[in-house]
């Protein structure tokens, strides 16, 4: 009789931990201190799926820079100086300096639009104008220079002729009263052109 109240007991005893401790800790909400099985098996999941994607992400990657790596690199300098990946307002001055001294040239009174603009919270170089869902930005710089009408024309051409993308958005010129030693008449040239950088 003993041993089998003993036993019911007991019986009773493990019911009671398995209903009351045991199936509540497997099944049940846990806390962020002792979250239950079934909350761990399913972070263990997570992290499980997110190991996935990163291993994806990195084949992807290798993939592309192998992609990237058989490329010419003259080709890609040739690319990044057409069409950059950031502002560089005065690599472009330079650039335009260079070509216009070939000719005894000077680039005065150079301006770059200074409309400040942003969006979605990040701010925006001066003179940038952005679109929605653009891939690209652009800028706008003013200047002027002097020189003879062939020497201004061989300075556009060159300009044409540059890697960089370049836009003549606005051309004026009005005439020196001074020549050059060989006796031909100079002029005043304004001058406004847009380039544009990749986002």
């Amino acid at each position: 009789m003993g041993k089998t109240l003993s036993a019911i007991l007991t019986f009773v005893l493990a019911g009671g931990i398995f209903f009351l401790y045991t199936k509540p800790a497997y099944t049940g909400p846990g806390t962020p201190e002792n979250p239950s099985v079934n909350e761990i098996k399913a972070q263990i999941a997570q992290y499980d799926e997110a190991l996935k994607k990163v291993e994806q992400l990195e084949q992807l990657k290798q993939r592309l820079l192998a992609k990237f790596n058989s490329f010419n690199t003259d080709d890609i300098t040739r690319l990044e100086t057409m069409i950059p990946d950031h502002v560089d307002n005065i690599g472009l001055i330079l650039e335009l300096d260079k070509i216009a001294s070939k000719y005894g040239m000077t680039l005065e009174n150079v301006d770059v639009d200074s409309s400040p603009a942003s969006r979605g919270g990040r701010a925006a170089s001066a003179g940038s104008t952005l679109d929605a869902g653009s891939q690209y930005d652009s800028l706008s710089l003013r200047f002027s220079t002097f020189g003879t009408y062939d020497d201004f024309n061989t300075f556009l051409q060159d300009l044409e002729a540059s890697l960089r993308l370049v836009d003549l958005e606005s051309l004026q010129f009005s005439s020196q009263e001074t020549t050059t030693s060989r006796g031909e008449p100079t002029y005043n040239y304004n001058i406004a052109i847009k380039t544009y950088w990749l986002q």
